[in-house]
C-alpha cells in the first residue's frame, strides 16, 4: 500500500526551476574552468617573465665581467708601464713586487745608470700634477680613493656614474700609481667596473634598481680581477656598502656570475701573453698549518693593535684630506703637493733605514706605490737577521704607509685605500708577532701567521667588511689553512672598532638608512583599516542644509 505524498517526484526535464539550477551548474562549472585557465596562463606568463628576466641578468652580469676583466687587464698593464718609464727607467728605482705578478716590461736600464733619489722626487711630483691635471679638469668625482664614489652613487644617486669617470679614473691611478704615489689598485678598479655597469644600465634604460645591481656586480668585478679573488669580490661587493651588520643580498648572485667571468677573462689574457700566472695567488705563502689553540691570545692583542693601527690611519686620512680641502690652492695642484709631501717623507725614511740597516733601505721605499714588495719578503723569510732591527724597519714603513698615504688620496690624488691597508696591516703585524717571538719563542715561531691576519684584522677594522676581508687575503695568499684564526682575529677588530670609524665615509648603516631602499621600509598605517576596527563610534548628530536654504541662514548656523 502506498501512503500518498511519501513518493518522491520524478525529475521533469521540462521544470523551469530545475532547468535553471542546470544552467547555474554549468556556469559555475565553466567559471571554475576559465578561472583555472587564467590562473594556469597567469603563472606561465609570470614563469616565462621571471625566466626571461633572470636570463637577461645573467647576460647582463656576465657583460659587466667581461669589461670589468679587460678593464683591469688594461689597468694593469697601464700601471707597470708607467712605472717602467717613471720610476724605473728616468730614476733608477725598481720596487718589490708579488711573487704572483709578471714583469711585463723588459729591463733596460736605468737613463742615469743608478737609483737617483733626487730623481724619484720629481716624477712622483710630477706624477701627482698630471694626474691632478687629468682628474680635476675633466671628471673631479674620479678623485680621491674611488670605492667611495661608487658607495655614494649607489645609495644617493640612483646608481649613476657618469660614463668618463672610469676613463679618467683609470688614466690617473695609472699615473699616480705608476709614478710612485702611495695607493692601492682596488679602489679605482672597483669604480672603474662600477662605472662599467652603470653605463650598460642606463644605455640599456634599465630601471635604478637594475642600474644599482649592475654597479655592485661591476665594483666586485673588478676588485675580483685585480687580486683574482671571485668569491672575496663578490661578497666586498654586497658588504662594503654599509657600515653595521648588512649586506646587499640581492647583488650578490648576479655579482657571483660577474666576478666569475671577470676572473676568467683576466687570467686568460694575462696566461695568453705570457706576463704572470692569471690564475695563481698573489702572494706566495709558504705551507702552514695551525695547530696551537695557544696561539689565539696573541693573536687576540694583534687584532687589538690593529684597531688602533686602523684608526690612527682613518684619522690621518682624512685629517689631511680636510687640510688640502680647506687650502684656496687650485684643486688641481694640490695631487702635485701631496706628491712632494709623499716623496719627502718617504725619501727621509729611506735614509734613516740606510743608516741602521743598510740591507733594509731598499725595502723601506715600499712606503711608495702598491708596496707588495715588503709583504712578500715577509712571507718568504727575508728580512733583516737581528729580530730589533727587522720590527724597527717594519714598523717605520707601516707608519711611514699611514702618512704616504694620506698625502697622495687625502691631497686629491686617485688612488685605492686597500693596498696601502695591506702594507699597513702586514708590516705592522709582523712587528707584533716578532715582539710575541721574542717573549714566547717556543709558541710563535711563525711571523708571516702574524703579518697575513694582521692584515685581516686592519682592513676589518678599516672598513667594516670582516666577512670579505677574511676571503679576500685568504684567496691572494692561498692560506686556507688559517681560516679559523682568520675569523677570530676578523670579528674581535671588528666588534672592537664597530661604530667608531670607518675609511669609507659613504657607508651607511644598514639598508633601512639607503635612500635606495627607503621605499621598503614606508608603511602606509591607514592601509586595510577599518572605521569599526579603528574604535571610533559613527556620528550621527550632523546638521544637514537643504540646497534652498539661503544664505544668511547658512551663517547662522555657522
Amino acid at each position: 500500500m502506498m501512503i500518498e505524498g511519501s513518493k518522491t517526484p520524478a525529475k521533469d526535464p521540462d521544470d523551469p526551476q530545475r532547468a535553471d539550477e542546470a544552467a547555474g551548474s554549468t556556469s559555475r562549472a565553466g567559471s571554475l574552468q576559465t578561472l583555472h585557465g587564467r590562473s594556469r596562463r597567469s603563472f606561465e606568463r609570470f614563469r616565462r617573465r621571471g625566466l626571461r628576466s633572470a636570463v637577461r641578468m645573467i647576460m647582463l652580469a656576465a657583460l659587466v665581467g667581461i669589461g670589468a676583466g679587460i678593464g683591469a687587464v688594461t689597468f694593469h698593464v697601464l700601471t707597470q708601464g708607467v712605472g717602467h718609464i717613471g720610476m724605473e727607467w728616468l730614476a733608477g728605482y725598481i720596487p718589490g713586487k708579488p711573487a704572483g705578478e709578471g714583469e711585463i716590461f723588459r729591463q733596460v736600464g736605468a737613463l742615469l745608470g743608478a737609483f737617483s733619489p733626487w730623481m724619484l722626487l720629481v716624477v712622483i711630483v710630477s706624477g701627482g700634477l698630471i694626474s691632478g691635471l687629468i682628474v680635476f679638469l675633466i671628471a673631479p668625482e674620479a678623485e680621491g680613493h674611488g670605492t667611495d664614489a661608487a658607495i655614494r652613487a649607489y645609495h644617493q644617486n640612483r646608481g649613476i656614474i657618469r660614463p668618463r669617470v672610469s676613463v679618467v679614473k683609470l688614466l690617473a691611478s695609472a699615473v699616480t700609481l705608476g709614478t710612485g704615489g702611495s695607493g692601492g689598485r682596488e679602489g679605482p678598479i672597483a669604480q672603474i667596473g662600477a662605472g662599467l655597469g652603470s653605463f650598460l644600465a642606463m644605455r640599456l634604460r634599465l630601471s635604478d634598481y637594475e642600474r644599482r645591481l649592475l654597479l655592485a656586480t661591476g665594483l666586485g668585478a673588478g676588485v675580483t680581477a685585480i687580486f683574482r679573488a671571485p668569491l672575496a669580490g663578490a661578497v666586498f661587493a654586497t658588504e662594503v656598502l654599509y657600515r653595521d651588520e648588512d649586506f646587499e643580498a640581492e647583488a650578490l648572485i648576479p655579482a657571483f656570475i660577474s666576478c666569475a667571468m671577470a676572473y676568467s677573462v683576466f687570467g686568460s689574457i694575462i696566461n695568453a701573453f705570457g706576463i704572470g700566472d692569471g690564475f695563481g695567488h698573489i702572494l706566495y705563502l709558504r705551507p702552514v698549518r695551525f695547530e696551537d689553540p695557544r696561539l689565539l691570545l696573541p693573536l687576540g692583542v694583534l687584532a687589538v693593535a690593529m684597531v688602533a693601527a686602523s684608526m690612527l690611519f682613518v684619522k690621518v686620512l682624512y685629517g689631511v684630506r680636510s687640510v688640502f680641502m680647506s687650502s684656496k690652492a687650485p684643486h688641481w695642484i694640490k695631487p702635485a703637493v701631496g706628491g712632494l709631501l709623499t716623496g719627502l717623507l718617504a725619501l727621509a725614511i729611506f735614509s734613516f733605514v740606510g743608516w741602521f740597516a743598510p740591507e733594509a733601505a731598499n725595502q723601506s721605499l715600499d712606503v711608495l706605490s702598491v708596496g707588495y714588495g715588503i709583504l712578500q719578503d715577509i712571507l718568504v723569510g727575508n728580512l733583516p737577521e737581528r729580530a730589533l732591527v727587522a720590527a724597527s724597519v717594519l714598523a717605520l714603513i707601516g707608519l711611514g704607509k699611514i702618512f704616504t698615504t694620506a698625502f697622495t688620496t687625502g691631497s686629491g690624488g686617485s688612488a685605492g685605500v686597500f693596498g696601502p691597508s695591506m702594507v699597513i696591516g702586514g708590516t705592522l703585524g709582523a712587528a707584533v708577532g716578532l715582539f710575541f717571538s721574542y717573549l714566547t719563542p717556543a709558541l710563535v715561531t711563525r711571523i708571516d701567521i702574524f703579518a697575513l691576519l694582521g692584515m685581516m684584522a686592519f682592513f676589518s677594522a678599516a672598513a667594516k667588511t670582516p666577512v670579505s676581508t677574511i676571503i679576500i687575503v685568504v684567496e691572494i695568499t692561498g692560506g686556507y689553512a688559517l681560516l679559523m684564526p682568520a675569523m677570530w682575529v676578523g670579528a674581535i677588530a671588528y666588534l672592537v672598532s664597530a661604530r667608531t670609524f670607518t675609511i669609507y665615509q659613504e657607508q651607511v648603516p644598514t639598508r633601512m638608512h639607503s635612500p635606495a631602499h627607503r621605499h621598503e621600509f614606508v608603511v602606509d598605517v591607514l592601509r586595510g583599516l577599518t572605521l569599526e576596527s579603528s574604535g571610533i563610534k559613527p556620528r550621527t548628530d550632523f546638521v544637514s542644509v537643504p540646497p534652498q536654504m539661503p544664505l544668511c541662514a547658512i551663517a547662522e548656523l555657522i
